[in-house]
């Protein structure tokens, strides 16, 4: 089973939490999964439960290779091969916990990162050959924006997940966000309320989507556990596997699988 995944969201409200844990589930069950971080804040090894030492530098910081595959030094201008050889990335730069293997794509450091320069050549190439290419479960952390997204890779995308939380501001863009996925042609778009704390939060959200069309997946409670696993610094499923939100995303990682199998 393979299938790809773009997880994105306003910044704080618990996307990377779901893509790093969906990821270890999956991976738990024996699929063969690679998580990307597309997000400029790059924490997703952390939920994953890989620490920082063990990080290689961002592909988007490699200097080197995207000299080597574009012919033009990062940083600066000229005439550059805007579809670089990038089949072989993937297994040579991801590190991995417990057979989940991780990639970071980095930012484009750059002045104007939308702009048309070899490293942003470089991390579209190589996203649109993970989406398109690969035959595993993608799960790619995204930050709203979904920059690096191109229409003809968006339609390799079979799910766009964004993680709400409850507040008017989280859902209005939830809303924008589903629009910009429908206007690239990803497929299938999917809610999660994630940090709901009772009944009325709850009822928030549900409306809210059903305002906006929307299909809410699943909801997450507010866990003390995940709070203090990051206080500790230590991967959620590592450190309550049992605790109500990593429950609900176990429900959600199932409801994934029977809604993504080929029919």
């Amino acid at each position: 089973m393979s299938f790809k995944l773009a997880i994105v969201g306003k910044g704080g409200v618990g996307k990377t939490f779901l893509a790093g844990t969906l990821a270890r589930l999956f991976a738990n069950d024996g699929k063969h999964v690679l998580a990307v971080d597309a997000d400029p804040n790059m924490n997703l090894h952390a939920t994953m439960g890989i620490s920082k030492t063990e990080l290689p530098i961002p592909i988007g910081g490699m200097k080197e290779l995207i000299e080597e595959r574009t012919g033009v030094t990062a940083g600066t201008s000229g005439m550059f091969v805007l579809n670089p050889r990038v089949d072989d990335i993937p297994d040579k730069y991801h590190v991995s916990r417990d057979g989940a293997k991780l990639i970071i794509l980095g930012t484009i450091e750059t002045a104007g990162g939308g702009c048309i320069c070899p490293e942003s050549a470089l991390l579209r190439a190589l996203l649109s050959h993970i989406i398109l290419k690969l035959d595993e479960i993608v799960i790619i952390d995204f930050y709203a924006g979904l920059e690096h997204l191109g229409r003809g890779t968006s339609k390799g995308v079979d799910a766009m997940i964004t993680v709400v939380e409850p507040g008017t501001r989280s859902l209005d863009l939830a809303r924008r966000i589903n629009s910009l996925g429908v206007s690239l042609g990803v497929p299938r778009s999917y809610v999660v309320g994630n940090r709901i704390s009772n009944e009325q939060e709850e009822k928030f959200i549900i409306n809210a989507v059903n305002e906006f069309n929307l299909e809410l997946l699943s909801i997450i409670p507010r866990d003390p556990a995940i709070i203090q696993s990051d206080i500790q610094g230590i991967a959620p499923i590592d450190f309550a596997p049992e605790c109500p939100a990593l429950v609900a995303v176990q429900k959600i990682k199932d409801i994934l699988e029977y809604k993504l199998a080929p029919q």
